[in-house]
């Protein structure tokens, strides 16, 4: 049974909470005592309704003020497919949680609501899942109950926001209208609605194809570790421990280490004391190669004949995730996998408008929230692969080398000139 990771996204009060509630509440996965403890909860419970987005809004300041603050995980299955759900928070102050929560997701939930149509942050959360590469948009017309289920008022935002996807490039967008709180097209078909002759969201959810998200073309391992017993039963063991994050791996092939550039062939794959001779993403393995090469943690292995880039100079979209702005000459850590280096914004090519999409090429510094394309310089030669190519080796952030928090979030492209 494969897994399917998504997110919901969209402005506050869209619904995002409320209905992984119902798709939960409604596919029957909530234990019987989460729902007793909702139950006691709900801020409704006088009049018999049961307040459906408590089951993931479990902070005590989220409860209090009726939103998402924090990203929120929901685990659950059907008999067709496993999913982890992954509630992102709607205010623009929190949009750095949405980025965390949506960076690893196959599929994004863009919220809508029907009264309200496309937003600022319907915008900045669409463009957010375009930069991450997410390649399943649904959008979700919530709150169609508070529009007379009208198809006028689904279809005029469809327009808008097919408008907006192909802008952003978008390869496979699904509209669906729906009413979180009455569960209207979330598990079941809505009998209001008879206009919509697609499919429910959960229905959706579990047909949606993913065998073409994995890539299994370039081999990418980064090592974790280098494990070296050097006891008398193990005395000339050495293996390299780490996930392959794409590709596959065979016994035999020819390998090169990067950034060295130093060669050798695979001699074992091994998983759990036991030999294979393929293992392919996202198995976690211990490789063996022929030749003793100096390999340490921060290292990537590739098949020598599918290398990627490898550059100390980085052209870079980049979401900026910190209150203190980040200027040209600023210094951070970089960490690109298993590896770290120090390096230093070069250049701000231009500021992406949230709103427009339009390119602003006169800036000199990134506020909170902010999307831009950068040049960077890094200490150490990088090696990755363009983002839209490879999302898990061209995925980097930047760390604050005083505080140790992550400020920013890279989608690495290119090599600069």
């Amino acid at each position: 049974m494969d897994l399917l990771r998504f997110i919901t996204a969209g402005s506050v009060d869209d619904g995002k909470s409320t209905l992984i509630g119902r798709l939960l509440y409604d596919s029957k996965s909530i234990l019987a005592d989460q729902l007793e403890a909702i139950e006691r909860a709900s801020k409704s419970r006088d009049e018999g309704e049961i307040d459906l987005a408590l089951l993931t809004d479990g902070l005590r300041s989220e409860r209090e003020q009726g939103i998402t603050i924090d990203v929120a995980y929901r685990y659950f299955q059907t008999p067709q497919r496993k999913f982890i759900i992954v509630d992102a928070p709607g205010h623009i102050q929190y949009t750095r949680n949405m980025v965390t929560g949506a960076s690893n997701c196959q599929l994004a939930v863009v919220l809508i609501d029907a009264r309200h149509g496309v937003v600022e942050q319907t915008r900045r959360h669409s463009l957010i899942a375009s930069l991450l590469g997410i390649p399943h948009i649904v959008v979700a017309v919530n709150k169609m109950d508070l529009v007379d289920y009208s198809q006028d008022v689904f279809s005029n935002i469809c327009i808008h926001y097919n408008d907006l996807a192909q802008k952003l490039n978008f390869s496979e967008v699904t509209y669906i209208p729906l009413s979180a709180l009455n569960g209207d097209n979330v598990v079941d078909k809505s009998v209001n609605m008879p206009w919509f002759e697609g499919e429910p969201l959960l229905s959706h959810l579990e047909t949606v194809v993913l065998d073409q998200d994995e890539n299994l073309t370039d081999a990418r391992f980064p090592v974790q570790y280098v494990i070296r017993p050097q006891t008398a039963e193990l005395h000339d063991y050495r293996g390299y421990a780490g996930k392959i994050t794409s590709g596959i791996f065979r016994k035999g092939d020819a390998v090169t280490v990067l950034p060295t550039g130093e060669t050798s062939t695979i001699d074992a794959i091994e998983i759990a004391e036991t030999h294979y001779d393929e293992a392919f993403a996202p198995m976690s393995v211990v490789l063996h190669l022929a030749d003793d090469v100096d390999i340490s943690r921060g290292n990537l292995i590739v098949k020598t004949d599918n290398q990627p880039l490898v550059s100390q100079n980085v052209e870079a979209m980049l979401c900026w995730m910190d209150a203190k702005a980040l200027k040209v000459g600023n210094k951070y850590t970089l960490q690109h996998g298993t590896f770290r280096t120090r390096c230093a914004i070069r250049e701000i090519v231009y500021q992406l408008n949230v709103n427009t999409y339009e390119e602003n090429g006169d800036v000199e510094e990134l506020k909170l929230n902010d999307v831009a394309k950068v040049i960077i310089k890094t200490a150490k030669p990088i090696s990755f692969d363009p983002y839209a190519k490879n999302r898990v080796n061209g995925g980097a952030i930047l760390i604050d080398e005083t505080s140790n928090v992550t400020v920013g979030a890279l989608m690495l492209q290119s090599e600069a000139e």
